[in-house]
Protein backbone atom coordinates (compact mmCIF):
# COMPACT_ATOMS: atom_id res chain seq x y z
CA UNK A 1 0.00 0.00 0.00
CA UNK A 2 1.48 3.26 -0.89
CA UNK A 3 2.01 5.41 1.93
CA UNK A 4 0.22 9.14 1.92
CA UNK A 5 2.22 12.03 1.89
CA UNK A 6 -0.75 14.51 1.83
CA UNK A 7 -4.00 14.61 3.75
CA UNK A 8 -6.84 15.57 3.55
CA UNK A 9 -8.25 18.01 6.76
CA UNK A 10 -11.57 19.74 7.70
CA UNK A 11 -10.84 22.80 10.33
CA UNK A 12 -14.74 22.71 12.40
CA UNK A 13 -15.17 26.66 13.84
CA UNK A 14 -13.61 27.27 10.73
CA UNK A 15 -14.90 31.12 10.68
CA UNK A 16 -13.70 31.53 14.78
CA UNK A 17 -10.75 33.05 16.23
CA UNK A 18 -8.50 29.81 16.53
CA UNK A 19 -10.07 28.29 13.32
CA UNK A 20 -8.55 30.91 11.58
CA UNK A 21 -5.77 30.89 13.19
CA UNK A 22 -5.78 27.52 12.56
CA UNK A 23 -6.05 27.88 8.40
CA UNK A 24 -3.71 30.34 8.91
CA UNK A 25 -0.64 28.49 10.35
CA UNK A 26 -1.59 25.54 7.98
CA UNK A 27 -0.59 27.87 4.68
CA UNK A 28 2.46 29.41 6.74
CA UNK A 29 3.78 26.12 7.69
CA UNK A 30 3.01 24.39 4.56
CA UNK A 31 0.91 21.46 5.91
CA UNK A 32 0.69 18.49 3.81
CA UNK A 33 -2.93 18.71 2.66
CA UNK A 34 -4.47 17.38 -0.68
CA UNK A 35 -7.89 18.83 0.58
CA UNK A 36 -8.74 21.33 2.93
CA UNK A 37 -12.53 21.19 4.23
CA UNK A 38 -13.62 24.34 6.28
CA UNK A 39 -16.91 23.59 8.57
CA UNK A 40 -18.90 25.51 10.45
CA UNK A 41 -22.13 26.46 11.74
CA UNK A 42 -25.37 27.23 9.68
CA UNK A 43 -25.37 30.62 10.42
CA UNK A 44 -21.20 31.18 9.04
CA UNK A 45 -21.63 28.55 6.18
CA UNK A 46 -21.60 30.62 2.40
CA UNK A 47 -18.48 32.79 4.08
CA UNK A 48 -15.72 32.70 1.88
CA UNK A 49 -11.91 31.65 2.58
CA UNK A 50 -8.70 32.68 1.41
CA UNK A 51 -6.17 29.63 1.59
CA UNK A 52 -3.32 30.47 -0.23
CA UNK A 53 -4.35 30.50 -4.15
CA UNK A 54 -7.96 29.29 -3.18
CA UNK A 55 -11.17 31.14 -2.25
CA UNK A 56 -12.87 28.23 0.20
CA UNK A 57 -16.57 28.37 0.76
CA UNK A 58 -17.25 27.12 4.76
CA UNK A 59 -19.89 24.59 4.77
CA UNK A 60 -22.26 23.29 7.31
CA UNK A 61 -21.10 20.58 9.49
CA UNK A 62 -22.46 17.16 9.46
CA UNK A 63 -21.38 13.58 10.22
CA UNK A 64 -21.52 13.07 6.47
CA UNK A 65 -19.09 16.45 5.94
CA UNK A 66 -16.15 14.23 7.43
CA UNK A 67 -15.93 11.18 4.91
CA UNK A 68 -12.40 10.92 3.79
CA UNK A 69 -11.15 13.43 5.99
CA UNK A 70 -7.38 12.04 7.49
CA UNK A 71 -7.69 14.91 10.44
CA UNK A 72 -10.46 16.98 11.39
CA UNK A 73 -9.13 20.42 14.10
CA UNK A 74 -12.33 21.01 16.31
CA UNK A 75 -12.81 24.66 17.60
CA UNK A 76 -16.56 25.03 17.52
CA UNK A 77 -17.23 24.69 21.23
CA UNK A 78 -18.02 21.71 23.69
CA UNK A 79 -21.16 20.97 22.15
CA UNK A 80 -20.36 20.71 18.57
CA UNK A 81 -17.30 18.20 20.02
CA UNK A 82 -19.38 15.74 21.56
CA UNK A 83 -21.57 15.65 18.82
CA UNK A 84 -19.42 15.43 15.73
CA UNK A 85 -16.15 14.48 16.84
CA UNK A 86 -17.27 10.58 17.44
CA UNK A 87 -18.82 11.08 13.55
CA UNK A 88 -15.40 12.26 12.86
CA UNK A 89 -13.96 8.85 14.20
CA UNK A 90 -16.36 6.90 12.57
CA UNK A 91 -15.25 8.07 9.01
CA UNK A 92 -11.90 7.30 9.83
CA UNK A 93 -10.80 10.73 10.90
CA UNK A 94 -8.31 11.86 13.91
CA UNK A 95 -9.45 14.64 15.89
CA UNK A 96 -7.50 17.00 17.43
CA UNK A 97 -10.08 18.80 19.92
CA UNK A 98 -9.69 22.66 20.77
CA UNK A 99 -12.79 22.31 23.46
CA UNK A 100 -12.68 20.86 27.20
CA UNK A 101 -15.23 18.66 25.62
CA UNK A 102 -12.87 15.25 26.29
CA UNK A 103 -9.22 16.76 27.98
CA UNK A 104 -10.57 14.85 30.98
CA UNK A 105 -11.16 11.87 29.31
CA UNK A 106 -9.37 8.90 30.82
CA UNK A 107 -9.38 7.50 27.24
CA UNK A 108 -8.53 10.90 25.33
CA UNK A 109 -4.64 12.05 25.52
CA UNK A 110 -4.48 15.36 26.78
CA UNK A 111 -1.23 16.51 24.86
CA UNK A 112 1.38 19.67 24.84
CA UNK A 113 4.01 18.21 22.46
CA UNK A 114 6.89 19.36 23.97
CA UNK A 115 6.25 18.10 27.39
CA UNK A 116 3.87 14.61 26.77
CA UNK A 117 4.15 13.75 22.98
CA UNK A 118 4.33 10.49 23.26
CA UNK A 119 0.94 9.76 24.68
CA UNK A 120 -0.22 10.91 20.92
CA UNK A 121 0.42 7.19 20.34
CA UNK A 122 -2.08 6.14 22.73
CA UNK A 123 -5.29 8.08 21.08
CA UNK A 124 -8.23 6.27 20.06
CA UNK A 125 -9.50 8.70 17.63
CA UNK A 126 -9.89 11.86 19.49
CA UNK A 127 -6.82 13.88 21.14
CA UNK A 128 -7.62 16.89 23.03
CA UNK A 129 -5.74 20.18 23.56
CA UNK A 130 -5.12 21.39 26.84
CA UNK A 131 -6.68 25.25 27.81
CA UNK A 132 -4.45 27.90 27.09
CA UNK A 133 -3.77 28.93 30.10
CA UNK A 134 -2.80 25.30 31.28
CA UNK A 135 -0.49 25.26 27.66
CA UNK A 136 2.10 27.87 28.59
CA UNK A 137 2.24 26.80 32.23
CA UNK A 138 3.36 23.05 31.74
CA UNK A 139 5.51 23.91 29.12
CA UNK A 140 7.81 26.07 30.98
CA UNK A 141 7.13 23.95 34.41
CA UNK A 142 8.03 20.36 32.80
CA UNK A 143 11.68 20.83 32.03
CA UNK A 144 11.99 21.89 35.37
CA UNK A 145 10.28 18.69 36.89
CA UNK A 146 12.26 16.88 35.01
CA UNK A 147 15.39 18.29 36.59
CA UNK A 148 14.72 19.45 39.94
CA UNK A 149 11.55 17.88 40.35
CA UNK A 150 8.31 20.19 41.72
CA UNK A 151 6.11 19.51 44.41
CA UNK A 152 3.98 22.84 44.29
CA UNK A 153 2.91 25.39 42.14
CA UNK A 154 0.73 28.67 42.51
CA UNK A 155 -0.36 30.35 39.96
CA UNK A 156 -2.43 33.76 38.95
CA UNK A 157 -3.38 33.82 35.46
CA UNK A 158 -3.70 37.63 33.80
CA UNK A 159 -5.78 36.54 30.87
CA UNK A 160 -6.45 38.30 27.31
CA UNK A 161 -10.09 38.87 26.29
CA UNK A 162 -9.25 37.20 23.24
CA UNK A 163 -9.81 33.83 25.63
CA UNK A 164 -13.63 34.77 25.29
CA UNK A 165 -14.25 34.88 21.31
CA UNK A 166 -13.83 37.61 19.05
CA UNK A 167 -17.46 39.52 20.59
CA UNK A 168 -15.17 39.96 23.80
CA UNK A 169 -12.55 42.07 21.61
CA UNK A 170 -15.10 43.66 20.38
CA UNK A 171 -16.62 44.63 23.69
CA UNK A 172 -13.29 45.74 25.12
CA UNK A 173 -13.40 48.33 21.78
CA UNK A 174 -17.00 49.78 22.34
CA UNK A 175 -16.60 49.99 26.43
CA UNK A 176 -12.91 51.74 25.75
CA UNK A 177 -14.59 54.40 23.20
CA UNK A 178 -17.44 54.43 26.25
CA UNK A 179 -15.07 55.62 28.93
CA UNK A 180 -13.09 57.86 27.14
CA UNK A 181 -15.90 59.58 26.16
CA UNK A 182 -17.27 59.76 29.51
CA UNK A 183 -20.55 57.18 28.54
CA UNK A 184 -21.60 54.49 30.35
CA UNK A 185 -19.88 51.00 29.70
CA UNK A 186 -22.02 48.56 28.37
CA UNK A 187 -21.01 44.79 29.35
CA UNK A 188 -22.80 42.03 28.53
CA UNK A 189 -20.13 39.24 27.93
CA UNK A 190 -17.78 39.28 30.65
CA UNK A 191 -16.84 37.91 32.50
CA UNK A 192 -18.90 34.75 31.03
CA UNK A 193 -21.81 35.36 28.96
CA UNK A 194 -24.04 33.31 30.12
CA UNK A 195 -24.22 34.11 33.94
CA UNK A 196 -26.03 36.41 36.32
CA UNK A 197 -24.37 39.61 35.96
CA UNK A 198 -21.46 41.30 33.55
CA UNK A 199 -19.01 43.47 33.89
CA UNK A 200 -17.08 46.29 31.82
CA UNK A 201 -13.67 44.68 31.32
CA UNK A 202 -12.10 48.33 29.54
CA UNK A 203 -9.93 50.09 32.42
CA UNK A 204 -10.81 46.86 34.45
CA UNK A 205 -9.82 43.49 35.92
CA UNK A 206 -12.40 40.57 36.53
CA UNK A 207 -11.09 37.79 39.17
CA UNK A 208 -13.43 35.35 37.53
CA UNK A 209 -12.94 33.37 33.88
CA UNK A 210 -15.71 31.32 33.61
CA UNK A 211 -18.46 30.16 36.18
CA UNK A 212 -17.83 29.14 39.92
CA UNK A 213 -17.98 26.04 41.11
CA UNK A 214 -18.94 24.53 43.98
CA UNK A 215 -15.54 24.62 45.70
CA UNK A 216 -15.08 28.64 44.85
CA UNK A 217 -12.56 28.06 42.39
CA UNK A 218 -13.62 28.74 38.77
CA UNK A 219 -14.12 26.16 36.21
CA UNK A 220 -11.03 27.76 34.31
CA UNK A 221 -9.45 26.94 37.71
CA UNK A 222 -10.21 23.93 37.85
CA UNK A 223 -9.03 22.45 34.41
CA UNK A 224 -5.31 24.37 35.20
CA UNK A 225 -5.23 22.20 38.14
CA UNK A 226 -6.63 19.23 36.72
CA UNK A 227 -5.22 19.53 33.22
CA UNK A 228 -1.81 20.23 34.64
CA UNK A 229 -1.33 16.93 36.65
CA UNK A 230 -2.62 14.76 33.81
CA UNK A 231 -0.06 15.90 31.19
CA UNK A 232 2.84 16.29 33.87
CA UNK A 233 1.72 12.27 34.98
CA UNK A 234 1.89 13.76 38.65
CA UNK A 235 -1.13 13.19 40.58
CA UNK A 236 0.24 13.96 43.36
CA UNK A 237 1.36 17.52 42.82
CA UNK A 238 -0.35 20.65 44.38
CA UNK A 239 -1.68 22.69 42.21
CA UNK A 240 -3.78 25.88 42.99
CA UNK A 241 -5.11 28.59 40.71
CA UNK A 242 -6.62 32.22 40.41
CA UNK A 243 -7.49 33.26 36.79
CA UNK A 244 -7.85 36.86 35.85
CA UNK A 245 -9.48 38.64 33.16
CA UNK A 246 -7.45 41.77 31.94
CA UNK A 247 -8.21 44.30 29.46
CA UNK A 248 -5.53 42.76 26.58
CA UNK A 249 -6.22 41.86 23.45
CA UNK A 250 -3.76 39.10 23.21
CA UNK A 251 -1.33 37.13 25.22
CA UNK A 252 -2.00 35.33 28.31
CA UNK A 253 0.68 36.39 31.25
CA UNK A 254 1.10 33.86 34.60
CA UNK A 255 2.93 35.10 37.65
CA UNK A 256 3.76 31.10 38.51
CA UNK A 257 5.54 30.18 42.06
CA UNK A 258 7.12 26.78 42.11
CA UNK A 259 8.64 24.53 45.22
CA UNK A 260 11.69 21.98 43.57
CA UNK A 261 12.06 18.98 44.98
CA UNK A 262 16.27 19.81 45.27
CA UNK A 263 17.75 21.57 47.66
CA UNK A 264 20.40 24.52 46.90
CA UNK A 265 19.33 25.69 44.00
CA UNK A 266 20.02 29.28 42.33
CA UNK A 267 18.34 31.24 39.87
CA UNK A 268 21.29 30.14 37.34
CA UNK A 269 20.25 26.76 37.85
CA UNK A 270 16.72 27.33 36.49
CA UNK A 271 17.87 29.84 33.84
CA UNK A 272 20.47 27.09 32.41
CA UNK A 273 17.67 24.59 32.48
CA UNK A 274 14.44 26.72 30.77
CA UNK A 275 16.98 28.08 28.46
CA UNK A 276 17.67 24.39 26.60
CA UNK A 277 14.49 24.02 26.69
CA UNK A 278 12.28 23.04 23.77
CA UNK A 279 9.37 25.67 22.72
CA UNK A 280 10.47 27.75 25.69
CA UNK A 281 12.27 31.28 25.21
CA UNK A 282 13.94 32.56 28.05
CA UNK A 283 13.74 36.78 28.45
CA UNK A 284 15.63 37.35 32.03
CA UNK A 285 17.68 40.44 32.25
CA UNK A 286 16.60 42.73 35.03
CA UNK A 287 19.65 45.06 34.26
CA UNK A 288 17.95 46.08 30.81
CA UNK A 289 14.52 45.06 32.00
CA UNK A 290 14.26 42.37 29.38
CA UNK A 291 11.04 40.34 30.38
CA UNK A 292 8.18 39.55 28.31
CA UNK A 293 5.00 40.67 27.85
CA UNK A 294 1.74 40.38 26.10
CA UNK A 295 2.66 42.63 23.28
CA UNK A 296 5.87 41.27 22.97
CA UNK A 297 4.83 37.78 22.53
CA UNK A 298 1.91 38.15 20.18
CA UNK A 299 1.94 36.45 17.29
CA UNK A 300 4.88 34.49 17.94
CA UNK A 301 4.77 30.61 18.70
CA UNK A 302 7.02 30.45 21.93
CA UNK A 303 6.31 30.45 25.35
CA UNK A 304 8.15 33.35 26.84
CA UNK A 305 9.83 33.06 30.17
CA UNK A 306 11.35 36.07 32.64
CA UNK A 307 11.37 37.52 36.12
CA UNK A 308 12.74 34.10 37.53
CA UNK A 309 13.40 34.68 41.65
CA UNK A 310 14.65 32.76 44.02
CA UNK A 311 11.93 32.74 47.25
CA UNK A 312 13.19 34.65 50.11
CA UNK A 313 12.20 33.01 52.87
CA UNK A 314 11.82 29.14 50.98
CA UNK A 315 14.80 27.78 49.87
CA UNK A 316 13.08 25.25 47.65
CA UNK A 317 10.96 28.30 46.13
CA UNK A 318 11.20 29.96 42.80
CA UNK A 319 8.85 32.87 41.04
CA UNK A 320 8.40 33.15 37.03
CA UNK A 321 6.41 34.59 34.93
CA UNK A 322 5.39 33.33 32.04
CA UNK A 323 3.71 34.96 28.67
CA UNK A 324 2.26 33.25 25.96
CA UNK A 325 -0.14 33.96 22.70
CA UNK A 326 -3.15 32.20 24.16
CA UNK A 327 -4.37 31.73 20.04
CA UNK A 328 -1.38 30.62 18.82
CA UNK A 329 0.92 28.24 21.09
CA UNK A 330 -2.40 28.72 23.18
CA UNK A 331 -4.69 26.77 20.80
CA UNK A 332 -4.01 26.86 16.93
CA UNK A 333 -0.27 25.88 16.76
CA UNK A 334 -0.38 23.34 19.48
CA UNK A 335 -3.09 21.36 17.50
CA UNK A 336 -0.69 21.76 13.91
CA UNK A 337 2.64 20.22 16.48
CA UNK A 338 -0.40 17.72 17.27
CA UNK A 339 -1.10 16.90 13.89
CA UNK A 340 2.83 17.16 12.45
CA UNK A 341 3.41 14.64 15.51
CA UNK A 342 0.73 12.20 14.35
CA UNK A 343 2.31 12.38 10.40
CA UNK A 344 5.91 12.01 11.54
CA UNK A 345 5.70 9.39 13.88
CA UNK A 346 3.02 7.52 11.94
CA UNK A 347 0.22 7.57 14.36
CA UNK A 348 -2.36 8.70 12.45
Amino acid sequence: MTEKTTYNIAVVGATGAVGQKIIQLLEDKNFPINELKLLSSERSAGKKVQFKQNELTVEVAAPESFAGVDIAFFSAGGSVSKKLAPEAVKHGAVVVDNTSAYRMDDEVPLVVPEVNKSDIKSHKGIIANPNCSTIQMVAALKPLQDVYGIDRVIVSTYQAVSGAGEAANDELVKQTKQFIANEEMEAELLPVSGDKKHFPIAFNALPQIDVFQENGYTFEEMKMINETKKIMHAPQLAVSATCVRLPVFTSHAESIYIEVETEGLGVADLWKVLGNAEGVALEDDPSTQSYPTPLSAANKEDVFVGRVRKDLDNDKGFHMWVVSDNLMKGAAWNSIQIADSLIQNKWL
